[in-house]
């Protein structure tokens, strides 16, 4: 009878067993999710980091032309302080104060401006890019200075 005992108590679980087993499981796989998750989201957010610098130096290398072809109307756009360039050119593009969420760079999240800066000698103009992300707003910038260096 005592071998008929022993047996029955080793066929099943119980259980507080069950329950103990469910609780390591799921600890694993959250230790094995939650970093799975925090990479994927820093990999995004590197992307878009990487994507908006490109933007920026676009924009950056798209003024320099700008100031090469022609100063005086380089000049004269930088008289108005800041500009929204959705897209790399004058023409279409809005001179406010902030740029909107509908002036995002075509099939992007970013917004791309520029402010201007002007004195005597040179032109500073700092190009911004922005974007929204799980993170929150993020924003990469760069700065440099014009000057009309085919002066006599």
């Amino acid at each position: 009878m005592n071998q008929k005992n022993q047996f029955r108590l080793g066929r099943g679980q119980s259980f507080f067993e069950v329950v103990i087993a469910l609780g390591i499981v799921s600890l694993v796989l959250v230790a094995i999710v939650v970093p799975a998750t925090v990479s994927i989201r820093n990999t995004a957010s590197s992307r878009n980091k990487t994507l908006a610098t490109r933007h920026v130096q676009e924009a950056i290398e798209w003024l320099r032309g700008q100031r090469d072809a022609d100063w005086e109307s380089f000049a004269q756009h930088a008289l108005t302080a800041t500009w929204c360039l959705p897209e790399l050119s004058w023409t279409g593009t809005s001179h406010v104060a902030t740029c909107s969420e509908n002036e995002k760079i075509t099939n992007t999240v970013f917004i791309r401006e520029v402010e201007f800066v002007t004195d005597p000698t040179a032109i500073q103009a700092t190009v911004k890019v922005t974007w929204i992300d799980s993170l929150g707003t993020r924003e990469v910038r760069t700065s440099t200075y014009f000057t009309d260096w085919r002066m006599d």
